[in-house]
């Protein structure tokens, strides 16, 4: 059984972390949070403790740190007896904190693909960039490393793999749907990090179509839905992380990702984009001073986390589903539907933070019980879907499936 958990980062999703293996803690252990920022890991757990969400008495500490200080983070897994380390910091330091888990034996879980601060849009399929090249490192160190186990990518991995092992004997399609419906009352703002929010959309759109990578441009390709609870949604296809391991480790011939989009948010990336101020190349004022424009336009921004007390309206994200099942066509949208008041009343974050902050929990607790313990690294699809969504159902994340006239829950016990 492994025990105790350290979360590296300490923005809104890591508060949802925090609260829920507090929530959980009978299975998971001591809890450290550890950021650059110490201040910001004690308000999540004074937040803990104002929700009275630790299951039962237990160490709930927070950690300075510089997670791309390997050594520091080594030694802070040492001290704090971490079996577990939950990375949702900037998807720039996840090799640092992979490399330190790999050194220690610590299971090593993440979010988003990594990425280099001066690097957008890499070549796909994006995982054989960094991550992948390390998996004979996890194998031979026995370290169980599950990539991209937040919900998108993570959960829409998961419900790929369930449709596959459970619904299809062919899958032609998978379009994974992304859209909040929700509402911050703020002028612009992102949802998470402004600065890897807007790299998601400066580059190419890299879809997999007819069994090859095929390259777009961001809001080139539109199209809308008609979707449960949140109803007709206009979005747009982009590159995303789960696209860069589903095509590699399902034999689907066409997987795309649709984000949903206001109007206001592409009129103010485009400008945005034209003027030069999402470059992630630095540039040189005319007082000698060196800036990035992106980080500066991340500085003006609000904080994501400033969001949450506002927040109403729904997210609802899932896998559109097409292929064969006895010989008859098949479609079906396996999905969730997450409330970003209720998310807020519960752990004190929007549902953008609550669906990408379960996740993590629920495969760190089966990390623990040892039932997706694999000692090597792997992404969601490779691993039994149906414990990992009976958790997030228990949790706070269910899944439901639509197919024609009908809607369920299902319920993976």
């Amino acid at each position: 059984m492994k025990k105790n958990i350290l979360i590296v980062g300490a923005g809104g999703v890591a508060q949802v972390v925090a609260h829920k293996c507090a929530q959980n803690n009978d299975v998971l252990g001591d809890i450290h949070i550890a950021s650059r920022t110490v201040e910001k890991c004690r308000a999540i757990n004074d937040s803990v403790h104002e929700k009275k969400a630790l299951k039962q008495p237990g160490v709930l500490e927070a950690h300075e740190l510089d997670a791309r200080d390997i050594e520091a983070t080594k030694a802070l897994i040492g001290r704090t007896g971490a079996q577990i380390v939950i990375n949702v910091g900037s998807a720039f330091i996840n090799m640092p904190v992979l490399s330190a888990c790999i050194a220690t034996g610590a299971a090593y879980l993440d979010t988003a693909i990594h990425e280099e601060p001066d690097k957008v849009c890499e070549t796909p399929p994006w995982y054989a960039n960094y991550e992948w090249k390390r998996r004979e490192e996890c194998e031979t160190a026995g370290v169980t490393a599950v990539l991209g186990v937040g919900f998108d990518p993570g959960v829409v991995n998961a419900y790929a793999a369930l449709a596959n092992n459970d619904y299809f004997d062919r899958i032609d399609s998978i379009d994974i749907i992304d859209v909040n419906a929700g509402s911050h009352n703020r002028w612009f703002s992102t949802n998470f990090d402004p600065e890897i929010n807007f790299r998601e959309f400066t580059g190419q759109v890299w879809s997999w179509q007819d069994r090859k990578w095929t390259s777009n441009r961001m809001f080139e390709i539109r199209k809308e839905w008609d979707l449960p609870v949140v109803g007709n949604s206009q979005t747009f296809m982009t590159g995303h992380d789960e696209i860069h391991s589903l095509s590699q480790n399902l034999d689907v011939p066409d997987i795309r990702f649709w984000m949903g989009f206001g109007e206001r948010y592409i009129t103010v990336f485009t400008v945005l984009k034209n003027l030069g101020l999402l470059s992630e190349q630095p540039v040189t004022t005319a007082e000698g001073l060196e800036v990035v424009p992106l980080k500066v336009v991340k500085a003006v921004l609000p904080d994501p986390a400033s969001l949450a007390p506002h927040y109403e309206g729904n997210t609802c994200i899932g896998d559109l589903v097409k292929g064969e099942k006895d010989g008859k066509e098949r479609e079906l949208f396996i999905y969730n539907v997450s409330d970003h008041k209720q998310a807020y009343e519960e752990v004190g974050s929007q549902a953008i933070s609550y669906t990408a902050g379960v996740p993590p929990v629920a495969a760190a607790m089966l990390i623990a019980d040892g039932s997706w313990d694999v000692k090597k690294m792997v992404n969601v699809e490779n691993l039994d879907p149906r414990p990992f969504l009976g958790i997030l159902n228990r949790i706070g994340l269910p899944t439901r499936l639509r197919e024609g006239d009908k809607d369920i829950a299902l319920d993976f016990a």
